[in-house]
């Protein structure tokens, strides 16, 4: 609100108007003065909707973005509502920089928009873009995961594989690996998924039925993730299976979600906050500076044990 110029603005004329303002309930419009520089100060986060971990990554995107200043504004895609969408609508609204939460588009696509806006892409690597990336060292969490599987005698230990999701890549290759160096490659068995619950219930009815046919469970399961997990965790208790007496299950994540179970999920644990936090300063120091190079924050990933992984069944351990 500007005096300047009104004649007679004196400081009763300002005490007057900043009265009835208060009354009428009225607020700067911060946004729109912002605009009138050229500057939004508002980064977009993509999102997938459905993914429980995202909701942990966007409470942390938040404090990170208000500390340093940006406003945050959220778009999520669905079944009905792709990337493209979601992300059009975020630069529609004058979003400066863009946090792309595992996105599934084209590196060439990625690079565009690394040319129209601050963008940082969050556990899913762009090569050749100019986009900024976060993630965890996914083969390192996957290694931990294993030893402590091994470690407790398992040897018949199946992952479920997480298709295109973020991060499957790299967990697929670190269990193979794993296997391999444990001696356990004969034993060795990935089978296809998504980092869904229905992913983990179908693998669980599969692996009933085998079991019914005569072959052995698996004693250990490593899913892709603890959404995976828990739907695999679903399809055991409803059968009798109980876990971690005759199955234990490993789920990769840690969201909010792995410990409110009865049994709390043991899981592989990416540190939310601190990924949020690289991708907010990665994004507004692009802003700071357009000429930066792309970079990549690598953060460790750590094992959290909780009551679903267990020895292995007397009959098959070690």
């Amino acid at each position: 609100m500007v005096f300047r110029g009104l004649p007679g603005a004196g400081s009763e004329t300002r005490e007057r108007v900043l009265r009835v303002a208060d009354e009428i309930g009225y607020r700067p419009d911060n946004a729109a003065r912002l605009l009138a520089r050229g500057r939004s100060r508002t980064l977009g986060v993509m999102f997938i909707v459905h993914q429980t971990f995202h909701t942990d990554l966007i409470a942390g995107i938040y404090p990170e973005a208000e500390r340093l200043g940006y406003d945050v504004l959220l778009s999520g895609t669905t079944l009905g509502r792709g990337e493209d969408k979601a992300i059009e609508a975020l630069l529609s609204h004058r979003c400066e920089g863009l946090i792309l939460l595992a996105p599934d588009a084209e590196p060439a696509y990625l690079d565009e928009l690394g040319h129209r806006a601050a963008t940082v892409s969050v556990a899913r690597r762009a090569p050749g873009a100019h986009v900024d990336f976060v993630h965890s060292a996914e083969g390192k969490g996957v290694r931990q995961a294993m030893d402590h599987l091994v470690e407790l005698g398992h040897r018949r230990i199946v992952h479920i594989d997480g298709g295109r999701g973020p991060g499957s890549a790299e967990r697929r290759r670190a269990y193979r690996a794993a296997m391999r160096r444990h001696g356990l490659e004969a034993e060795q068995r990935v089978i296809p998924g998504t980092h869904t619950e229905e992913s983990g219930i179908e693998t669980g009815r599969m692996l009933l039925a085998e079991r019914d046919r005569g072959l052995p469970l698996p004693t250990a399961v490593l899913a892709g993730n603890d959404r995976c997990a828990m739907g695999l965790l679903m399809s055991l208790t409803r059968s009798g299976v109980e876990v971690p007496r005759d199955m234990s299950v490993v789920g990769y994540d840690d969201s909010h979600l792995s410990h409110l179970m009865p049994i709390g999920l043991t899981t592989v644990r990416q540190d939310a906050v601190l990924l949020a936090e690289h991708a907010v300063r990665f994004a507004v120091e692009r802003l700071e500076d357009p000429e930066l190079k792309p970079r990549e924050a690598v953060l460790d990933p750590k094992l959290v044990v909780r009551g679903t992984s267990g020895p292995a069944p007397r009959e098959t351990a070690r």
